[in-house]
């Protein structure tokens, strides 16, 4: 089993299947279908990396205070994960309400759909080599 553990929070059938990929990275990937569900795992287990679509608000249940359906879990991973890499993907449509939330919580990267498996391969390996480069 890998060191490196992935949250994947898949909240929609637009989140592509990358697991082919995190194996072949030698990612361990731990598969969560909401936001509270990655929290919850988050207080046992502190990813190395987080994959998660963002959704604006547009003044519905995330009115107020939140930008996003990842506000509360980006600010938890300040208290559990503050080196965890984020990679938020990203409808073209929604991409001008990211910048917000990366002001809040820098993320890693920003792709917008449909994904390349190419390009988050090449983010995932720049993240584990600047994470070995950091580690003492």
């Amino acid at each position: 089993m890998s060191d490196t553990t992935l949250f994947s929070v898949i909240e929609s059938s637009a989140h592509p299947n990358f697991a082919a990929l995190y194996r072949r990275l030698n990612l361990h990937e731990v598969r969560l279908n909401s936001i509270r569900k990655a929290i919850a795992q988050l207080k046992k287990q502190a990813p190395d990396f987080v994959v998660a679509e963002f959704f604006y608000g547009y003044g519905n249940n995330y009115a107020g205070v939140n930008i996003s359906n990842l506000d509360v879990l980006l600010s938890s991973l300040q208290k559990y994960a503050p080196r965890a890499r984020v990679i938020v993907m990203v409808d073209k449509s929604e991409f001008r309400y990211v910048e917000a939330l990366n002001q809040l919580f820098p993320l890693h990267a920003v792709l917008t759909f449909p994904v390349q498996e190419e390009r988050m391969e090449t983010l995932l390996t720049e993240g584990m080599h600047a994470a070995e480069s950091a580690d003492p």
